[in-house]
This record gives structure tokens, C-alpha cells and sequence, in this order.
């Protein structure tokens, strides 16, 4: 009977260090992945990839894509209603 126990701690510790492994391999590109995501949809919303020189084209920039975040939660909002 102590045989079969050790097998099972055995095994069970085999088990923690393969979960422990691949968690350490995944963990860090899906942070960084999600991060990169934010980070991203930041810099587009907040106009940091036009000519920062121009101050209309940042402040137009900004308002268009605003507005277009809008106007598609707007339909999409539409589209609920009319599912509904």
C-alpha cells in the first residue's frame, strides 16, 4: 500500500511541475500581448501617431476617432433594440 501511496505523490509532484512550467512559458506573452493591446488602442485614440507639430490635426484627429467610437456604439446599441 505505501508503494502505490508514493507513486501517487510522485506522480502528483510530476504533475505540479509540468503545470508549474507551462505557466511560467504562457503567462508572460499573454500579459505582454494584452499590454501591447492597451497600449495600442491608447496611442490610436489619443492621436500620437500624427504630426504632434500640428495641433489641429492631433485635436481633429482625436475628435473623428472619438466620434467614430460613438457612432458605432450608437448602431450597435440600434442593432440590440431592434434584436430584441
Amino acid at each position: 500500500m505505501s508503494g502505490t501511496q508514493r507513486d501517487d505523490d510522485e506522480r502528483q509532484r510530476e504533475a505540479k511541475a509540468i503545470l508549474r512550467r507551462v505557466r511560467q512559458e504562457t503567462d508572460p506573452q499573454i500579459g505582454g500581448h494584452t499590454e501591447a493591446i492597451v497600449t495600442r488602442t491608447g496611442d490610436h485614440f489619443m492621436a500620437r501617431d500624427v504630426d504632434q507639430g500640428d495641433r489641429i490635426e492631433v485635436i481633429g484627429s482625436r475628435i473623428g476617432r472619438i466620434a467614430g467610437i460613438g457612432g458605432f456604439l450608437v448602431l450597435a446599441l440600434l442593432l440590440a433594440h431592434q434584436l430584441l
